[in-house]
């Protein structure tokens, strides 16, 4: 099979069958096999019966049902791993991502060897309060990651079998799925430019709170991709620079001690001083961040993945 188009959705009961008809005359017409699986994350309203006629009338439509909602990363794993198609296409279904960009895309995984592809929606028809806040999120996560796209958080993008299959999509990190596929080993990542499309039904799904959650879950991701398997590299690190830190201010502030009462030098107590509890602070937090990155290594070390690797490819 050539493609796999997957769509996440929340109440979007109006947009679905114009949307299957789109994606079904763009494949047929470009003569490319295909399936369609829509994953319904917990619909309130006839979403899932929809998607049940949509399925006994089309062989290529597949469905699977959430009994509650768990988010658009849980509904994009479930889909991967129900996945046939040589490439996967992913999309939002209120219609605002093109159907006509799947030939493009497709394009570029199988004849230029892209591992991801992902949408960049340079003209959109969003408010400004959602489209500053994107760009303002988007440059920081490019700063952050290395990774030089300018949408992670597009719905639309497109992979290849072998990076959806080796990849795990847990709680918010749609957003960062090019991140995981590096850290999977895919590192040829790609970038179309494609149509955004005013909303046709219903209302976003999407809160000003998700700007604070993206950044929060972009701290996660970066710590893990880079202390993930050796954490004592940086609480180590720091805990051990605190330690010296108050360790050495100590050290000063005996010595100045010593040297007032060799010389007769009338002082008050070291511990009426405010740098020794500073000192005392310093030492006390870096022993903890020490420690931490000490317990971070027996967690890391005990964990049933720590030695799972990517093979491309074996002989034997």
């Amino acid at each position: 099979m050539d493609i796999s188009v997957i769509i996440p959705l929340l109440n979007e009961e109006e947009s679905l069958p114009e949307l299957v008809s789109w994606i079904e005359n763009v494949c047929v017409n470009r003569k490319l096999s295909f399936e369609i699986i829509l994953v319904d994350d917990g619909s309130t309203d006839l979403s899932w019966t929809v998607i049940e006629k949509l399925s006994l009338e089309n062989s290529f439509v597949r469905g699977i049902k959430f009994r509650k909602n768990y988010g658009k990363s849980a509904a994009l794993h479930s889909g991967f791993c129900s996945a046939n198609g040589n490439v996967v296409i992913t999309m939002d279904a209120d219609l605002q991502d093109s159907p006509d960009e799947i030939p493009g895309l497709y394009k570029m995984i199988i004849e230029e060897n892209y591992d991801l592809v992902s949408g960049w929606k340079k003209k959109r028809f969003d408010p400004i309060t959602k489209t500053l806040p994107s760009k303002f999120f988007n440059r920081t996560a490019r700063g952050v990651t290395g990774i030089p796209l300018h949408d992670f958080n597009c719905g639309l993008k497109a992979y290849k079998k072998e990076v959806i299959k080796n990849i795990e999509v847990f709680g918010e990190m749609h957003r960062y799925i090019p991140i995981l596929a590096r850290q999977a080993g895919f590192v040829k990542i790609g970038e179309k430019v494609v149509q955004h499309q005013k909303r046709k039904y219903g209302v976003t799904k999407f809160g000003m709170s998700r700007i604070l959650k993206g950044f929060l879950d972009l701290l996660t991701i970066s710590f893990f991709s880079r202390y993930g398997k050796r954490p004592m590299h940086l609480f180590g690190t720091m805990g051990t620079l605190m330690f010296l830190i108050g360790f050495l201010a100590a050290g000063w502030l005996g010595g100045v001690r010593i040297y007032q009462t060799v010389n007769n030098i009338t002082a008050g107590r070291v511990t009426a001083s405010p740098y020794f509890y500073l000192a005392l602070t310093a030492m006390i937090i870096g022993t903890q961040l020490f420690l931490a990155g000490f317990l971070g290594e027996l967690i890391s070390r005990t964990s049933p993945q720590r030695n799972q690797y990517q093979i491309e490819k074996e002989i034997n």
